[in-house]
């Protein structure tokens, strides 16, 4: 269990008063439901390298899957500072969590509810809403991550149906999914994206052993040999790599939310033990040093809470670029695993140990700023939109 309660947050810049009465309240009950469901259970899980049982229809019942997919279709038709709010106070229990909740609304809920027929919105997102689906996302493959147009994953027109070959790795949920959005392309070389459910013949979710980081979440692979998909089942309305792409802003930004509640859990452990503890006669708290690294922690989350409000308000207003998202996601994700080792060091040995969240977050945070785009591809979208100058290749 952490450390420091969950009770406190550090809001240095008055940013609460930007926020609207539902915004806090939001923030509050799942802060709450964080404290009695997730902490109590999280470091066995973390340890024992298993996940939550019951994680996905907890995080429905508390609305937290697809928040801003509208009622008409089993969703609370949230705003995105919301969606940004619940994100942050999941991943202060653990990046395993704000990762499920993540990949079901970013990556399976946001793909169906924008580019999906009526059918299939009517069909999956209720229920996925609800925590009765689970849903995963395929793009990454072994042999491509950072280079999806070189995907590999292929269909072909069989007249009544598509047969599906290929693979996809690093899938959070696999094991575990009911249902699939995958990307591959046509006999055209056009990217397009499906649905596939589990029990379809030749499809396999093998699960991925032996993680170090995000150990309470199931990963694992998706395999396609010879699927046969039906035709109602693709998305019919988008084509290319804008449909994956703008699956993962929308990840992007939650993950630029989220690792805030990983910071803080952190900060706010490190000030509770630098009071605490004395070496020398008196509280290590009141050594230089040690305030320098509370002082840096504070101001290095102060700012990406403003970045992050702001880039809210402009999800809001459908004005975000993608490039925007990017800045935030690589500059908050670096912020929190920095504070993650740095407070680590504060509390010295005991730093290592289950009892207290910074190992684990440390930890979980190499995968999350490796995933969804790595810390160095963000490096070049921002350069790039610097310069209007391709540096990937």
């Amino acid at each position: 269990m952490s450390y420091y309660p969950l009770t406190s947050i550090p809001d240095y810049y008055s940013i609460d008063s930007l926020l609207t009465e539902e915004h806090k309240l939001i923030r509050e009950s799942v802060r709450s439901w964080v404290e009695s469901f997730v902490m109590p259970k999280i470091d066995e899980a973390a340890q024992e390298h298993t996940d939550i049982p019951g994680l996905m229809k907890e995080l429905g019942n508390i609305g937290a899957l697809g928040p801003y997919i509208p009622e008409e279709y089993g969703g609370p038709g949230l705003d995105q500072i919301s969606y940004g709010l619940i994100m942050q106070e999941l991943e202060r229990g653990d990046s395993a969590v704000r990762s499920a909740a993540s990949v079901q609304s970013s990556l399976v809920m946001f793909p169906i509810f924008e580019f999906g027929s009526e059918e299939q919105k009517k069909k999956y997102l209720p229920k996925l809403a609800s925590g009765d689906l689970i849903g995963c996302f395929g793009l990454t493959e072994p042999n491509h991550g950072s280079d999806p147009s070189s995907m590999e994953s292929k269909f072909t027109d069989q007249g009544d149906h598509y047969l599906l070959n290929g693979a996809k790795m690093w899938i959070t949920n696999s094991p575990i999914a009911d249902i699939a959005v995958i990307w591959a392309k046509g006999e055209d070389g056009k990217v397009r994206g499906m649905i596939l459910e589990r029990g379809m013949e030749g499809f396999t979710t093998p699960t991925t052993h032996n993680k170090w980081s995000l150990r309470a979440s199931k990963t694992g692979e998706l395999v396609f040999n010879n699927v046969k998909v039906p035709k109602e089942n693709m998305l019919p309305n988008v084509e290319g790599l804008k449909g994956p792409l703008s699956c993962l802003n929308s990840a992007r930004y939650g993950i630029s939310w989220g690792v805030i509640g990983a910071a803080i859990d952190c900060y706010c452990t490190a000030v509770q033990y630098s009071k605490e503890r004395k070496q020398f006669g008196k509280p290590i708290g009141g050594f230089q040093l040690q305030q320098k690294k509370l002082a840096e922690f504070l101001t290095e989350i102060t700012k990406a809470q403003l970045l992050c409000f702001q880039l809210g308000n402009l999800k809001n207003a459908h004005k975000a670029s993608p490039a925007q998202i990017s800045m935030a996601k690589r500059n908050n994700v670096k912020m929190a695993i920095d504070i993650a080792r740095e407070s680590r060091q504060m509390l010295g040995g005991m730093g290592i140990m289950g009892e207290f969240p910074m190992m684990r977050h440390a930890a979980n945070l190499e995968s999350v700023i490796t995933y969804e785009g790595t810390h160095d591809i963000h490096l070049l979208i921002t350069g790039m939109d610097i310069t209007g100058i391709n540096a990937f290749g």
